[in-house]
């Protein structure tokens, strides 16, 4: 996370009403919601992950065992359970 300083971006009648509750303090500015992304959208990590789980439900319905899956995706067997009875 980088800070900026406060009275490099933000106008001086802002900053005298942010002093009103807070001073020499550092704060975070969320997003607005509408800004927000669903984790691994940037890095990909989310095709990724749903590539796999789609892997593992379909050994599963060509016969594996949550056991063997488990033990080939290094996952726990309440992960494989939960990816193989989903819904999505």
């Amino acid at each position: 996370m980088k800070y900026v300083n406060a009275t490099t971006i933000l106008p001086e009648k802002l900053i005298i009403e942010i002093q009103k509750y807070i001073q020499g303090e550092t704060i975070y500015i969320p997003k607005l919601e509408t800004n927000y992304q669903k984790w691994g959208t940037r890095s990909g990590g989310r095709k990724l992950m749903d590539a796999r789980n789609t892997t593992i439900k379909n050994a599963f319905k060509n016969g594996r065992t949550i056991h063997q899956l488990a033990e080939e995706y290094f996952l726990s067997i309440e992960t494989i359970k939960k990816i193989v009875y989903s819904k999505k």
